[in-house]
């Protein structure tokens, strides 16, 4: 347990340490590989955001360099792509590893809880800006929440705040993201309600779920 505690603070420094390109750098970029430029940015989306580098310098870039129209859908598409390959390699290479954690009765209860509904918890946690997309994913990975839950609720509850980013992004830059703003604010309080919901209500059924990953 000790090591995957280790291994996580060093990609988070790794993450802070090494530099992401910025707006200028990516237009040089669009210059020189013309029409496979989106391509490039939204593989390099995908990749690059399965470690603990913040999703949102990827989005807020997306929105600037791309039309709406592209972005949202291609934002949400790396960014499935994304969860998906943390959430196997974490869950493959952790999750028995941390079986030991899980036995403790309190964080039993929570684990059992996530197996049963965890896609209101993801959701509601993609929906809360502050929270870190890839701390999510890890964090995820190492419960016992099954994919089948974990996948949609990620994509389904990054919608609201990717389409806002996106718009607050690409108003910006043509010199007014009010409504933007205040819709990213609205999303994220109805994050915090879906926590408190997902706290307050009993979990039913059997607890016998599968848990797995995809392929």
């Amino acid at each position: 347990m000790i090591w995957w505690v280790a291994v996580v603070l060093a990609l988070v420094l790794l993450a802070t340490v090494v530099p992401t390109p910025g707006l200028e750098q990516m237009r040089g970029w669009a210059d020189q590989l013309g029409p496979w430029f989106p391509v490039a940015f939204f593989s390099a989306y995908a990749i690059v955001t399965v470690a603990p580098i913040p999703r949102s310098t990827f989005t807020y870039s997306a929105a600037v360099l791309f039309t709406p129209a592209v972005a949202i859908p291609c934002s949400l598409l790396a960014s499935g792509i994304a969860a998906t390959l943390a959430f196997v390699g974490v869950r493959r290479l952790g999750h028995r590893r941390t079986a030991a954690l899980r036995a403790d009765h309190r964080i039993a209860a929570v684990d059992a809880r996530l197996r049963r509904r965890g896609w209101l918890s993801v959701g509601s946690l993609r929906l809360v800006p502050a929270v870190p997309f890839s701390v999510v994913n890890y964090a995820a990975a190492l419960t016992s929440i099954p994919y089948r839950q974990f996948l949609p609720a990620t994509v389904i509850g990054s919608t609201p705040g990717t389409i806002a980013a996106i718009l607050l992004g690409h108003s910006l830059t043509e010199g007014d993201g009010t409504a933007a703003l205040w819709a990213t604010g609205a999303f994220a309080a109805v994050g915090l309600v879906g926590m408190i919901l997902d706290a307050r209500l009993p979990v039913r059924g059997r607890d016998d779920d599968e848990v797995g990953t995809p392929g």
